[in-house]
């Protein structure tokens, strides 16, 4: 039987990256009784059921505890997570798209919250109405909207295009979320310079409502070491040299100043080293320094089993 059930996008360009990402994770997916299926099993770690959804339905089925793990953008738990049963574990580097305030481009002097409360206010005085604010994320917008101090106005939720609704006046601001800002372009909408509510990406969610029996934390483990492999070797080189010039004394300080960490030195003839990326220039800086001949070669490592699983222990401190 299968002991954690992750949900992944069930289609489009959000399920393809997902797909990449755990695939360069060593794990694949496997759906055998073909695409249209919507359960499937995940190659490379055991006990893994994976359920397809829609991003939405995802971040739902993590609040509700009912799927361990979920890929699902940070915008959808952030309107809906207000109790804090769900918590990202690794935002994964794709699906960037920002919750915005965004208001016509007519309105040539407004551009930040404060104008918008200005503007709040006189609209009010003048049509005894409060400013309609259009959108999806009630709660991200009504949070945000307090923060600024913003009182007049009122929220209309959006069933449909969010950018249309000024256009069609059924409101004259809209909380919508975008990606290159091009529709709002589009509709003759500019977002206020500090009008940026959230800056989301797809992320690893766990749910911290779920069955978390003894066999689906180990299976997390396994999970978690693998996604931790794949964020290790992607911000790090394998940095190789002649043991010659590899001195206890110059590998502590590589080590301890740098965040190197030996991976091999048994050899007399060459000298392994794991370097963050950001480090690589200074540490060949310094090698030179020691030995200004000496070749030294890189390459990327695909994964990098660490001896500490920090997203498992993420993982660990949530549930207790």
């Amino acid at each position: 039987m299968n002991k954690l059930t992750l949900a992944i996008p069930s289609k489009g360009r959000l399920q393809e990256q997902t797909l990449d990402y755990l695939s360069d994770a060593g794990m694949r997916l496997l759906q055998t009784r073909g695409a249209r299926d919507y359960t499937a099993k995940l190659t490379g770690v055991e006990d893994v059921s994976v359920a397809l959804l829609s991003a939405a339905e995802i971040a739902d089925e993590l609040i509700a505890g009912r799927i361990h793990f979920g890929v699902t953008g940070e915008d959808l738990l952030a309107e809906h997570n207000a109790n804090q049963r769900a918590i990202v574990i690794e935002r994964l580097g794709f699906g960037g798209a920002n919750v915005v305030v965004a208001v016509p481009r007519s309105w040539i002097d407004v551009s930040s919250m404060t104008d918008l409360d200005d503007v709040a206010a006189e609209f009010h005085a003048r049509h005894r109405r409060k400013m309609r604010v259009a959108t999806k994320f009630i709660n991200l917008a009504r949070r945000f909207f307090e923060t600024h101090g913003i009182a007049d106005y009122r929220i209309i939720e959006s069933l449909g295009a969010t950018e249309g609704a000024p256009a069609a006046g059924t409101a004259e601001v809209i909380v919508d979320i975008t990606t290159t800002g091009a529709t709002l372009t589009a509709n003759e909408l500019k977002i206020l310079d500090d009008g940026t509510i959230l800056e989301s990406e797809a992320s690893l969610v766990a749910s911290t409502g779920a069955d978390w029996t003894t066999d689906a934390r180990n299976t997390a483990r396994a999970l978690l070491d693998r996604i931790s492999a794949r964020v290790k070797a992607k911000s790090s080189q394998i940095l190789e040299f002649a043991s010659s010039i590899s001195t206890p004394a110059l590998l502590e300080k590589l080590c301890k100043e740098f965040g190197a960490e030996v991976l091999s030195s048994a050899t007399s003839e060459s000298t392994s080293l794991l370097v963050p990326d950001k480090q690589l220039s200074s540490i060949v800086a310094l090698l030179r320094q020691h030995a200004p001949a000496t070749s030294l070669a890189t390459h990327k490592p695909n994964q990098v089993f660490g001896s500490a699983n920090v997203l498992f222990e993420k993982l660990t401190r949530a549930l207790s």
